[in-house]
């Protein structure tokens, strides 16, 4: 296990892509916008919030933080596109919340309601991020981290 507070950001470091995760701490429900319904999504104060970038460097790093916080802190929902809108070529990060959340490349960024897959870049693929009480648990492990304050 790797300990994670709720105050606490860790980032998966890739060469090609960043992943970001925080602890959901109070932020319950969590809201979930289609282009045809919202519907909430109850959370626990140990589940995740994971956001993953299209990119790396700190640049990234601090827009993951910073999308992070507008989930968390302000309580912005999270934004599913319909398949094939053209913005999902676009986007920078994709977001996604709950216990356990599976990394995969071959998904289109930002078109799944579901909560339990995220898009990443191929290094990252497979990667399960699983929360545990007072941290996370990677399978397989990844020894690239790094931590900070949230």
């Amino acid at each position: 296990m790797i300990p994670l507070g709720k105050d606490e950001i860790i980032y998966l470091i890739g060469e090609k892509g960043t992943i970001g995760i925080i602890k959901v701490a109070d932020r319950t429900p969590l809201f979930i916008d289609t282009d045809s319904e919202e519907f909430a999504l109850f959370l626990e104060p140990d589940d995740l919030l994971v956001a993953s970038g299209f990119g790396a460097g700190s640049l990234m790093q601090r827009a993951l933080k910073c999308v992070l916080f507008n989930i968390r802190e302000i309580g912005s929902p999270l934004i599913v596109l319909p398949r094939n809108h053209p913005g999902s070529k676009r986007l920078k990060f994709v977001l996604s919340a709950g216990s356990k959340v599976v990394v995969r490349c071959d998904i289109t960024p930002g078109t799944h309601p579901e909560q339990d897959v995220i898009c990443g870049m191929d290094e990252f693929s497979g990667l399960r991020i699983s929360a545990t009480r007072g941290g996370i648990e990677l399978t397989p492990m990844i020894e690239s981290l790094k931590r900070e304050p949230f």
